[in-house]
């Protein structure tokens, strides 16, 4: 497999209410990170794997994951003020311009690897393939003082999970584009939609959400404890 696994982890635990990098936050009595590289160790992505974390602790990073994967070269790179800053950098660390770029966010642990190799079939065969979930609540929109604008029909909507997996060429060129141009983005899917790719919807799993509140990372533990994670 051809593969290149990139994990933006350089967020902070300010919504976790925590002062350590939410990567390290402990699920378990392990960081996040570490639950989460498990979920592609089956496909050989750890191995190689870069992870883009916050300015000044690499070194806390690099500790957690050589005791968890020792032997695996994982790269640390300090990554930036933002996710698209983040896997820029990611993507330069990348000697290689060939196959697909893995990209799945550090904080979540419950990935299923079966749908990361459905995500990397389809990006090698489409260009570029993401993770989703349909929504299954009505979705409102709203006016900027909080008024119904518009009720988008339910059955074309789809909540962004990760992995989001591209041809590494394609997702270059598109990151190339968006910093020539200025542009942010909060995903990578988006980002490649914008400069004319086409990107294939893999389903996902309401068990593959991210862990961002401390209610979150309760069920997280709980899911654990049970053996249903």
């Amino acid at each position: 497999m051809n593969a290149h696994l990139l994990v933006p982890a350089a967020g902070l635990g300010k919504r976790l209410l925590r002062s350590e990098p939410k990567a390290l936050v402990l699920l378990a009595g392990e960081p996040l990170l570490i639950h989460t590289l498990r979920r592609f160790a089956p496909l050989g992505l750890v191995h190689n794997a870069i992870v883009m974390v916050p300015l000044h602790h690499e070194s806390t990073f690099r500790a957690a994951i050589d005791r968890a994967f020792p032997g695996a070269h994982v790269q640390v790179c300090p990554g930036g003020a933002e996710r698209q800053q983040s896997v820029a950098r990611g993507l330069d660390a990348i000697a290689s311009d060939h196959g697909v770029v893995v990209i799945h966010d550090a904080a979540r642990p419950f990935v299923d690897p079966e749908t990361i190799r459905e995500a990397i079939r389809e990006a090698e065969c489409h260009g570029a393939a993401t993770v989703a979930t349909p929504c299954a609540d009505t979705i409102l929109q709203a006016t900027q003082d909080h008024f119904l604008e518009d009720t988008p029909d339910r059955s074309r909507l789809w909540a962004c999970q990760t992995p989001q997996v591209f041809q590494m060429d394609l997702l270059r060129e598109a990151h190339r584009l968006a910093a020539k141009e200025g542009r942010a983005y909060t995903d990578d899917a988006t980002l490649v939609l914008r400069h004319g790719a086409k990107v294939r919807i893999v389903a996902g799993s309401p068990k593959n959400f991210k862990v961002t509140t401390p209610e979150d990372l309760r069920y997280a533990e709980f899911l654990i404890k049970e053996g249903s994670a």
